[in-house]
């Protein structure tokens, strides 16, 4: 191995690629390399990018170049999702990079770059990694850390390119999976967040059923800690999880359920198999049982096809669902997916604006739902996780339940000086926007 040098992760994209950027950190880190938390100061500089859609691509090769030319001596290896979609390729569309690593075993990282610090332009794409490695350094909060419990997808949406350069579903073991959660449960993790591209298909790729005894196994443990669900397909849903949210308080009440359309035909076309009703059903009957459950979702308008009818449908489904939160995309015209032979560049340009404007509409009313969804929360009091405390004042921001980190809004937490990790009682005194502001009771 080549003397240990320094080097710094640029992470791009989504909760998935940042489980991924953890782990080559510690890979890195295991051999003696030093992490820096800028480029400016890395010998080596590894840029995790994203390809899930066009603008993400475009993302990441501009950071590339960016770093490129404010650090002409670092080497730059391309990793992440664009590694894992164009292959060997890469390095002929982009030659100024010094290396291509397809990070599905991040702890082989380690070879590829001693060969990028010798001299050499590698290549390399090793296989699925049979066991994570063990993350030091946490790209989120310390106090609440993602968990990819599987790698890849197995459904068949018409517009998503996952499968094409992630592979097919390939489920980590159950016991790897819950030997992690203790270590980070022991470490002082205070919320955990399960993440996959289908949390409920797992282990379904070796013939086994396993998210429930999964949940099982993790709820088992007497620890006190959040378990936060994120990316539930609803075409499959495991009615089960609203039960358990119902019995155990610890498993929260948050359910992220990327429905994509509302308009039976344009969820068939999409590979889809809802329809308005089921999918207005399934919140419905989350909300009868955990009246206090949050719903979060992801839509898409202006995929091939779309009529004004099925936009409709949307918006009838938006008013009478009444989701926590929601984001909106416009579709992303993908090379490799089966939509992307649904339409032509010019009738997909053709057909942007109208696209554009149906997101800026759905968006606005989306925006008072959500404003309506939480002012319910006034005057009531929630349990809040402290992330930060606000510098040179007796404030901090948390979040309850009701939001996922990053994603969702904040709350602003008033009356004492507060640590980050803490976990306390507060009193919801108001709403501004999509935040709330409350009193620390505890």
């Amino acid at each position: 191995m080549a003397k240990p040098f320094t080097f710094y992760v640029e992470n791009l994209g989504c909760f998935k690629n940042q489980v991924d950027a953890e782990y080559l950190i510690s890979a890195l880190t295991a051999k003696g390399w030093t992490a820096h938390d800028s480029a400016q100061e890395a010998q080596l500089i590894l840029v995790n990018t994203c390809t899930f859609i066009e603008s993400a691509k475009k993302e990441s090769i501009d950071t590339f170049f960016g770093l490129r030319q404010a650090r002409p001596d670092a080497r730059i290896v391309l990793t992440g999702c664009m590694a894992e979609r164009y292959g060997k390729d890469l390095l002929d569309m982009i030659p100024e990079a010094d290396g291509v690593f397809g990070n599905r075993d991040p702890q082989k990282v380690v070879e590829i770059v001693d060969r990028v610090i010798g001299g050499e332009k590698p290549t390399y794409f090793p296989p699925n990694m049979k066991k994570a490695p063990r993350r030091q350094k946490f790209l989120s909060l310390k106090n609440s850390v993602y968990v990819k419990i599987s790698e890849g997808c197995s459904n068949a949406c018409t517009f998503c390119a996952i499968p094409h350069f992630r592979g097919t579903l390939s489920s980590r073991t159950l016991e790897d999976v819950t030997e992690e959660i203790s270590g980070l449960l022991a470490s002082g993790v205070k919320e955990i967040n399960l993440i996959a591209q289908d949390l409920a298909s797992f282990g379904l790729d070796r013939g086994q059923e396993d998210f429930r005894r999964l949940l099982d196994k993790i709820l088992d443990r007497p620890d006190k800690f959040w378990l936060r669900l994120l990316y539930l397909y609803p075409d499959r849903f495991p009615d089960f999880v609203v039960d358990y949210a119902k019995q155990d308080q610890r498993l929260l009440p948050y359910f992220d359920l990327p429905f994509q359309h509302a308009s039976a035909r344009m969820l068939k076309l999409m590979g889809r198999k809802g329809s308005e009703e089921q999918y207005r059903d399934l919140v419905d009957s989350i909300r009868s049982r955990v009246p206090d459950a949050v719903v979060r979702s992801t839509f898409i308008v202006g995929f091939p096809g779309e009529r004004k009818d099925d936009f409709e449908a949307l918006l009838r489904f938006q008013e009478q669902a009444k989701l926590d939160w929601v984001g909106v995309f416009t579709y992303s015209r993908e090379e490799g997916t089966p939509a992307y032979r649904m339409q032509t560049e010019d009738a997909f340009e053709l057909f942007r604006p109208v696209a554009d404007q149906r997101k800026a509409q759905f968006e606005e009313r989306q925006n008072e739902i959500t404003a309506q969804r939480l002012e319910r929360w006034v005057g009531r009091e929630l349990d809040v996780l402290i992330e930060e405390p606000i510098q040179g004042s007796a404030m901090a921001l948390g979040r309850s339940f009701l939001q996922a980190q990053e994603v969702d809004g904040l709350i602003v937490v008033q009356g004492r000086a507060l640590a980050s990790g803490e976990l306390v009682k507060v009193k919801i005194t108001k709403r501004n926007g999509v935040d709330l502001e409350g009193v620390c009771l505890s």
